[in-house]
C-alpha cells in the first residue's frame, strides 16, 4: 500500500526462491477497462520483477466485477498459487455501487474463508474516476501491483 507516495507494503524477494514456479490467476473485469488493464499491467508487471515466469501468469476476461466471485471460483479449480481479482467501481447515482461493491467482497470472501485458494482483493471501489486514475498508476501508486504482492504472500502459506 502507499500512503503520501511511501511503500508500505513490499517483498524481499531474497525469502522466495521458488517464485518462478509460482501460478498466478489474474481475473479482470472488462467494465472501467481504461482503470483495470492499468491495474492487470502493474499485477503482472510486478510478478515478472519478483521473478513470476511470465508463462505462469493466467489472465481471464469477465464482464464486470460481479462476475469476478465467479471468475475466480472457476479458476480455484486450476492449479494456481493465489487468484488475484481486478475490478473498478465508481459510485454513480444509483445504490447500484453499494450492492455492487457488498456482493463482490462479500463473494471473494466467501472464496477464501471456503477455498483452499488464495483470492486477492483488487477492486477499487472509489467515488470519482480521478480516485480510480490516482491508484491505478498514478499519485497513489498502482493497487495491481500491491496485488501482486499480497498474491505472493498469501502463496508462501500454502
Amino acid at each position: 500500500m502507499k500512503s503520501n507516495n511511501k511503500q508500505l507494503f513490499e517483498i524481499n524477494s531474497d525469502n522466495y526462491s521458488v517464485l518462478e514456479n509460482y501460478k498466478i490467476g489474474i481475473v479482470v473485469s472488462e467494465w472501467n477497462i481504461d482503470i483495470t488493464s492499468d491495474l492487470l499491467k502493474g499485477a503482472q508487471d510486478k510478478l515478472i520483477e519478483l521473478g513470476v515466469k511470465s508463462e505462469n501468469i493466467s489472465t481471464s476476461w469477465v464482464p464486470g466485477s460481479f462476475e469476478l466471485v465467479y471468475g475466480c471460483k472457476e479458476n480455484s479449480n486450476k492449479n494456481f498459487d493465489a487468484i488475484i481479482a481486478i475490478g473498478c467501481v465508481i459510485k454513480g447515482e444509483t445504490d447500484h455501487y453499494d450492492f455492487i461493491c457488498s456482493s463482490v467482497s462479500n463473494g471473494l470472501m466467501q472464496l477464501n474463508i471456503l477455498g483452499s485458494t488464495p483470492i486477492i482483493f483488487c477492486v477499487l471501489t472509489d467515488h470519482k474516476k480521478s480516485q480510480s486514475i490516482a491508484r491505478s498508476g498514478g499519485e497513489h501508486g498502482n493497487k495491481g501491483a500491491e496485488a501482486a504482492i499480497a498474491a505472493i504472500k498469501m502463496a508462501s502459506f500454502k
